[in-house]
């Protein structure tokens, strides 16, 4: 059987990434990040679009370098083709048409959420073989997201429960920017958060039924709260911002953790993975490995790299759907949103 080469390309929001993967083993994977929005404390999407266009030749030209091939010999080119910010889905679905158009090879649409999820399947050798069966369950949490899906093959998912309103990573970040913490805030808290009380301090939890998140109430609280402490001592901030990461840090993955375990219990699937960005997060990853050991799941927890955005988890996801032979038109427009 001919080797098939994909080229992976991600460009949701302010990464722009690109990797080959060879018969689903991942081969390179090339990230370019933007740090020009720190000084704005959250991403710009007229700077995002345009880093993108001064990315993506270099970032692809890497990918292909590193993976020692030439572009010749790619079987496909798989994109993301949302959901994300559209200036930036631009730049990366308009490149992925030229390249695939100009090599006359295929092209591959692939949802940004299904492809964080399809991470724990990126592998880096012959012999790496740790990878879910399916169903699984798998909490999808990141800035724009939190969402626990039933994995029931890599083109059949279905969402359980989701974010009624803010996103388990967009209130982390809220709750560091009030805090004068900087931008991304997810890192900045995770570090303060292990030198610091988990039980220090007591924020709201919503009561919403089902496997639906909300964390609008608790991004409130936490800022309630820390006015009133302000007005007491203007430095508190300062005196406690230890004790304040670690208790909200706690409060969030209490939150996650309370319903996946409601998933897991209704559903009777122990086999249970963590994706996105937030599923960097050390208390994340220690509730994980705590709630296993607890109620015998067999949990997936992905490399740091594979957390975040990034063009591994687009390539593998593309090639399941090579296999399949589902390819897209020239023609398919990006989306800023998924339909409801």
């Amino acid at each position: 059987m001919k080797d098939v080469y994909i080229l992976g390309i991600e460009s949701s929001c302010d990464d722009t990434s690109a990797a080959v993967l060879k018969n689903g083993i991942l081969l390179s994977n090339v990230t370019a990040s933007q740090a020009v929005h720190e000084a704005f404390g959250g991403v710009v999407p007229e700077l995002a679009s345009r880093a993108h266009q001064q990315n993506i030749v270099p970032v692809v030209d890497q990918a292909l370098k590193r993976a020692g091939i030439e572009k010749e010999q790619l079987s496909a080119v798989a994109f993301t083709r949302g959901p994300g910010l559209m200036g930036s889905l631009l730049v990366g679905v308009s490149f992925a048409k030229g390249f695939a158009r100009a090599l006359g090879i295929p092209m591959i649409d692939v949802n940004h959420l299904q492809g964080h999820v399809l991470a724990h399947f990126i592998r880096e050798s012959e012999d790496d073989n740790d990878q879910p069966t399916f169903p699984f369950l798998c909490l999808l949490v990141s800035g724009g997201n939190s969402q626990i899906v039933k994995v029931n093959a890599y083109n059949d998912m279905e969402i359980l429960g989701q974010t009624i309103d803010d996103a388990a990573g967009e209130a982390i970040d809220k709750c560091s920017k009030v805090m004068g913490l900087g931008y991304p805030g997810g890192p900045i808290i995770d570090k303060l958060a292990r030198q610091g009380n988990p039980d220090a301090f007591q924020f709201s939890k919503p009561q919403i039924k089902g496997y639906d998140y909300s964390f609008s109430g608790l991004k409130t609280s936490f800022l309630y709260s820390l006015r009133d402490w302000l007005k007491e001592d203007p430095d508190f901030i300062e005196h406690h911002k230890e004790d304040l990461a670690a208790s909200l840090e706690k409060t969030i993955v209490d939150i996650l953790m309370k319903k996946l375990k409601l998933a897991v219990k209704d559903t009777g699937i122990k086999q249970v993975a963590v994706a996105g960005g937030v599923s960097a997060n050390n208390g994340l990853r220690n509730a994980y490995r705590d709630y296993a050991k607890r109620y015998g799941w067999k949990i997936f927890i992905p490399k740091f790299s594979y957390t975040t955005d990034n063009a591994a988890m687009i390539g593998i996801t593309g090639y399941f759907k090579y296999l399949d032979g589902q390819f897209c038109s020239i023609d398919a427009p990006a989306f800023a949103r998924m339909e409801k």
